[in-house]
């Protein structure tokens, strides 16, 4: 039998997030697109939030267009620099806004999208800075990928993030637009990795993948890398960002997964471009507004400020080739299957 304390320990927890949902609700707003997608079997919706995300849009269309994603739907966290009106400008997108802090409202943030326009969908969860790839990404696209999860049964795909820097220092690159940083950021340091088994009790989130399965138990979380390296943070570069949303699952309550999937036997990688956009200039901000859920932007700019030409590169760095040598390094996963399988999509598609 429950004790006294524990039931209203329960029954508080529960007001509580009543009233967190509430709040949420009344800070929505519906700014752009139909209220409801008509999404095929097999595509995909794109969810990012975003706030003040004008400096990436334009790559970012560009890059998920290529790869056949139709759908993207946003919801904004109270941007004033034209992103929403960028938006706007494009076919197939949705915009939601909602300013409640980070701090307190992501994962209700994060999981209303799915909740609302891809119920039994395919969900990609990407922000701004990221940048999907995986094997066979220019022979098959999003589609091919998906087909390959559905026929395995899985319902999750698992993707390491991989910091990309350049050779110079980073307030050299400061000035440069995103296309010029993606011509510019060829370098990443895998040097210095922690590996945990999937369901090891030392990830702090453990609880929330629980009820996961693998499909492969290869398949680990990777913590720190180059910013771990040379700001000391503990990063968890581990994120489930391509997910089916099925009755079982319940989308992003926290950042980098959902919960109830089965993960895919073989992984992807996240590009991340943390440092584009005056990075140095975008922690200051994110101090100053207090609107924070880790200390990282702190730890940063700590460094930065004793060393203002702070630079990623070293004689660790590694020059990006393409994916597949990702798996020879030991940081991406792997799978036959996967690959007869972008052999066989790719057969068909030349016959």
């Amino acid at each position: 039998m429950k004790s006294p304390s524990h039931l209203f320990r329960r029954l508080r927890q529960r007001l509580h997030d009543a009233r967190r949902r509430r709040r949420f609700a009344r800070a929505l707003t519906h700014l752009h697109g139909p209220k409801q997608l008509d999404v095929a079997s097999g595509d995909v919706v794109l969810i990012a939030l975003v706030r003040n995300g004008r400096y990436y849009l334009d790559a970012f269309f560009a890059h998920y267009r290529a790869m056949g994603v139709k759908h993207f739907v946003f919801i904004d966290n109270g941007s004033t620099d034209g992103t929403i009106e960028r938006i706007k400008a494009e076919p197939g997108t949705v915009i939601d806004q909602c300013d409640l802090p980070l701090a307190q409202y992501e994962d209700l943030i994060r999981q209303y999208p799915a909740q609302t326009y891809a119920q039994n969908r395919w969900c990609l969860y990407v922000d701004m800075d990221e940048m999907l790839d995986f094997e066979g990404r220019t022979r098959i696209g999003i589609q091919g990928l998906v087909q390959y999860l559905e026929e395995q049964g899985h319902t999750a795909l698992m993707a390491q993030m991989l910091e990309m820097f350049p050779k110079g220092s980073l307030s050299d690159a400061a000035g440069l637009s995103y296309e010029e940083v993606l011509r510019a950021f060829i370098y990443f340091d895998i040097s210095t990795l922690r590996k945990l088994d999937y369901h090891s009790d030392q990830i702090p989130f453990a609880a929330l993948l629980a009820n996961n399965q693998l499909s492969d138990d290869a398949v680990q979380f990777i913590f720190g890398g180059v910013r771990g390296k040379v700001f000391g943070e503990d990063c968890c570069l581990t994120k489930h960002p391509l997910i089916f949303n099925g009755p079982k699952v319940t989308p992003a309550p926290h950042p980098h997964l959902s919960c109830g999937v089965e993960v895919s036997d073989v992984t992807a990688v996240i590009k991340h471009y943390k440092f584009a956009n005056d990075p140095a200039a975008r922690d200051a901000a994110s101090l100053s507004a207090g609107d924070l859920a880790h200390g990282e932007d702190a730890r940063r700019l700590a460094v930065v400020s004793q060393n203002p030409d702070v630079s990623l590169f070293s004689l660790d760095a590694r020059r990006w080739n393409r994916v597949e040598l990702l798996y020879r390094a030991g940081f991406l996963v792997p799978s036959e299957r996967y690959s007869a399988h972008v052999a066989a999509w790719q057969a068909e598609g030349a016959a």
